[in-house]
This record gives C-alpha cells, structure tokens and sequence, in this order.
C-alpha cells in the first residue's frame, strides 16, 4: 500500500492532510498514532475510499485505488474498530456475514483462533444461539467481530483498538485474538493507548494531518520527540 503526496480536506479553507507519503510493504504492521483531531480516522476514511483525495494518489500493489471498484477494493480489507456491530439473529448468522457458505468446521476454527469459541460453546445453543446488542458484553461482542474477521482471512487489516472499556482478563483475549488475525497481514493500527503496538513494524506520527515522526517504538522512544511526549503523557495518565 502506497500513499504518494495525497492532501485531503473536508472542507476547502481548512487544511486537514497536506503532501502525505507512506509506504506499507506487504505483512507489515503500520501503526498511526497522534493527538485527537490529526487526521488518523481520515487516513482510514481515504484508505477505503469513503472519501477520495483531493490531490496524490494511493495505490494498492501498484494500482491506484481510484481506477478499482469500491466494492473490490473494501473486500480486501477487514475491519475491527472501536464500535462493535451486531446484528439481532443466530451467533452463526453473525460470524459468516462476509463468508455467508462457511461450514461449522471452519466457523469453530475461526472463534478457537480469536478465542471466542470458549464463550461460544457455553451458550445455551451454542452457535444457534440468538442474540442481540443487549445480550453479549463488550468483550464478547469484540471478539465476536474478530471471528467474523478471521472467517474471511482478508489479506489487509484495518484496526481502531476498542479494548478500554474491557476487563484485563477479556482484553488479553482480545489482543491474543489480534495477534493471531494480524499474522502474514499487511495492518493499519490506528493506537489510543500506545503500550499496545510495541510490535509495530512502522509506528507513524501525525499531527495537522502531516507525519512528524515515523520509526519502531524504541528508535521513536530514544529519540525523544512527539512520539515520546505522547508515551510519557500516558505513562503520567496510568499512574
């Protein structure tokens, strides 16, 4: 994935993202982060063409995004993001959405690997057991939009962390569910809580739309720039 001096603004005489380049290799993880406001969601929003660019191209295995169908192009990406979404039917019904001719077989492998098929299997009727928003809490609604993700093996992830409202126990699961989701992908981490992408090959920077810094966490910690001021921030924050 390549962004080559894309500028974009929701609004004409506001500036927003001004000459953005960035280069994913495939299977690497890509992590952005930065303050409320710099343009994050955005990169996302241009990413999946829910907005086009005002100028620049970005371009996936060297074709620019542009001269693909929107539909084609989001069928490569799989999404988890801070707001869970379920749908009122069977837990099965909610996990084949993107794959609606999956088997049982490769449902149960799919929740073992973003673990929930520990919650799952304890249902009173297991994967035929009707559920609502109202009925699962947030932990078991997240991993259930894992296991939809997993299902579908896209081959570019696209994850918003959503563990803050989680308890300690189900947020491990969480990020173990993520772990696995995200290895041999090509990834786009956008971080709140930047303890959680230590592993990141590329950690980006942004701030008014612009990259400031870019590098892996020790290299960004050592130098003790924006990345750092925001860890420490954080760091105060916790403690």
């Amino acid at each position: 994935v390549e962004l080559n001096q894309v500028s974009f603004r929701y609004v004409p005489d506001r500036p927003l993202i001004e000459n953005f380049c960035l280069q994913a290799a495939p299977g690497k993880r890509i992590a952005i982060v930065g303050p409320t406001g710099c343009g994050k969601t955005t990169f996302i929003n241009l990413l999946m063409r829910f907005y086009d660019v005002d100028s620049g191209t970005i371009s996936v295995d060297g074709k620019e995004i542009s001269s693909l169908s929107r539909h084609s192009l989001r069928k490569s990406y799989g999404m988890v993001l801070q707001d869970t979404w379920i749908k009122a039917g069977t837990v099965r019904e909610n996990i084949i959405i993107g794959k609606p001719d999956a088997s049982d077989d490769e449902v149960i492998q799919a929740a073992k690997l973003s673990h929930s098929w520990e919650f799952i299997r304890r249902l009173p009727e297991g994967l035929d057991t009707k559920i609502s928003e109202s009925s699962l809490s947030q932990g078991q609604k997240q991993l259930l939009c894992i296991t939809r993700v997993m299902l579908c093996l896209p081959p570019m992830l696209i994850l918003d962390e959503a563990t803050s409202s989680i308890d300690t126990k189900t947020e491990l699961l969480v990020q173990s569910g993520i772990e696995n989701l995200l290895k041999g992908r090509t990834s786009f981490v956008i971080a709140h809580r930047l303890s959680t992408i230590q592993k990141a090959d590329r950690i980006f920077v942004i701030d008014n739309g612009t990259i400031v810094e870019e590098g892996n966490a020790a290299s960004l910690m050592a130098r003790k720039g924006a990345y750092y001021q925001l860890y420490m921030s954080q760091f105060k924050n916790v403690i």
